[in-house]
């Protein structure tokens, strides 16, 4: 069986005396669509945070390919090129257009040359269909059409690993649509990607893996048929029960 991509082992997380995350684990394998599910303030953020190294984690480790990225003297940014990230609040730089969001990591981090970034950019904008926006400012846009900016920008570094951040929970309902259609098209195009959500028809139809927060820990995890149609943990019973009922 081949190594996972991304593994968390035994990893907690404290801000002062307030123990966010306590002793998550769970691997990630290449091709997978896991979505982490569970109610706000379980810790979904943080951990996506900790595998992304915006925060580090209190103790335990993240390994990508087998080697501890939160060591001592690991290279942050060489890591986040290969496992990038979509925020909820899009992250657009106001003073660039679409096209410039796009080209700057990969001409800054990748050491591209500025056509070749243009081409990559130009070729991702087209796949998240805001191609003709390439010459548009962020506040040009609406939350849907920014948050697939976002997408491309993260997809031009050509990262191994994508991570999501609660994607459209900043978007009104009818724009949820149209990002959440591209990240079905990148998971049918086997993308690894790591989805904290609270849209569960996605999470049902789409991922590989789901996983079920509350409380800081990890209370059940599994494909998406043992989670939504036979869960064992009463919290993750009573979870889904809510959203069926919502």
């Amino acid at each position: 069986m081949s190594q996972p991509i991304i593994e968390v082992k035994h990893v907690s997380k404290n801000f002062g005396t307030h123990q966010v995350l306590k002793d998550v684990d769970f691997n990630v394998n290449e091709g997978d669509v896991t979505c982490v599910i569970g109610a706000s303030g379980s810790g979904k953020s943080t951990l996506l945070r900790c595998i992304n190294l915006l925060e580090r984690p209190s103790s335990g480790e993240i390994l990508f390919h087998g080697r501890p990225i939160t060591a001592r003297g690991s290279n942050p940014c060489e890591y986040r090129s290969k496992v990038g990230m979509v925020f909820q609040s899009f992250n657009l730089f106001s003073n660039m257009t679409v096209l410039e969001n796009c080209m700057a990591g990969t001409v800054k981090v990748l050491k591209k040359s500025r056509e070749e970034a243009r081409q990559t950019a130009v070729s991702f904008l087209e796949k998240v269909g805001m191609e003709q926006y390439i010459h548009a400012k962020p506040h040009q846009l609406s939350g849907g059409q920014k948050q697939r900016v976002a997408i491309a920008r993260a997809l031009a570094m050509q990262p191994e690993v994508l991570l999501f951040d609660e994607p459209t929970s900043a978007l009104d309902p009818q724009m949820v649509g149209e990002v959440l259609n591209v990240m079905r098209q990148l998971a049918r195009e086997g993308l690894t990607m790591i989805v904290v959500t609270h849209e569960m028809a996605f999470a049902r139809d789409v991922s590989s893996h789901v996983v079920y927060m509350a409380d800081g820990v990890i209370c059940e995890e599994g494909t998406p048929k043992d989670i939504f149609e036979n869960p064992r943990n009463e919290k993750t019973k009573e979870f889904l029960a809510r959203f069926s009922r919502g």
